[in-house]
């Protein structure tokens, strides 16, 4: 995360530093005071005290408020004491994080209200660099990771299906190499792939862009055999119509692809 942090400070910085602001500031100290705009959740409080440190050790960052909480417009969220050069150089870095992720965390808890019991999940949706981040503030709203990479659970998309030659090949394959070291699970767009996921014996089934009548089919064809999981073209007004067809996974890859940013304010 540090290394994260430096690289972002550097994008605004370069070499010369804020010009503004050591032009008019030396050793000058102050307190300000981090507001709220919106209505949602708050997330990425960590990783700002870390930009704030990262310009100025001894600037002094308190959160009121922790990552998950419900923020409303007025809500103080924190106060931050310090050089007013340190303070007003690390400011928009920091804000960016906070925006971004508490922008993420917000929309999962949208998404969390109306899901009826189904667990709405992230994707690799991600922007380069940022997906710990990302998939944190997901949590923090709310909902749960799905895989953080391609390294940490098997996914059997449909190209690895037709490439492969069909679902048991595919299946069969991974089991040869992996054994039963990774959850398994298999895409299907019909209801026929479905009947060969189950009969490959995956853990979960992705029912992707299905409508809701051949969802609720799959559902009652899998029972308890396996977990179901939506996808595709996933929105917040969608969300209850889903949940109502009985899957137990949502995935939503707007919580991160699409994030409207939270409005905070610094001031005096």
């Amino acid at each position: 995360m540090t290394n994260l942090v430096a690289h972002t400070l550097k994008e605004d910085l370069s070499e010369t530093g804020d010009i503004t602001s050591k032009a008019i500031f030396t050793t000058e100290k102050d307190t300000f005071n981090l507001v709220s705009k919106d209505t949602g959740i708050l997330c990425g409080s960590m990783t700002a005290i870390e930009v704030f440190n990262e310009v100025d050790a001894e600037t002094a960052v308190n959160f009121l408020q922790h990552d998950g909480d419900k923020l409303s417009p007025g809500t103080l969220v924190a106060i931050i004491s310090g050089k007013v050069r340190s303070i007003l150089t690390a400011e928009r870095t920091a804000l960016n994080f906070l925006s971004h992720l508490s922008g993420i965390a917000t929309k999962t808890y949208e998404y969390t209200l109306k899901a009826k019991g189904a667990v709405i999940l992230d994707t690799r949706k991600t922007i380069p660099g940022l997906r710990e981040l990302e998939k944190y503030a997901v949590t923090c709203g709310g909902g749960q990771n799905h895989r953080m990479g391609l390294y940490d659970m098997v996914m059997i998309k449909d190209n690895h299906i037709d490439a492969a030659g069909g679902i048991p090949q595919a299946v069969q394959k991974i089991r040869n190499m992996w054994g039963d070291t990774y959850k398994i699970e298999v895409e299907t767009r019909t209801l026929e792939e479905v009947r060969l996921a189950l009969d490959s014996a995956a853990d979960r089934i992705m029912l992707d862009n299905m409508s809701l009548q051949m969802m609720k089919e799959a559902v009652l064809m899998v029972g308890e055999t396996a977990e179901t999981e939506a996808s595709g073209n996933v929105t917040l007004e969608k969300i209850p119509s889903i949940a109502d067809t009985g899957v137990n996974f949502i995935s939503v890859g707007g919580l991160t692809h699409s994030v409207t940013a939270f409005d905070f304010s610094l001031r005096k």
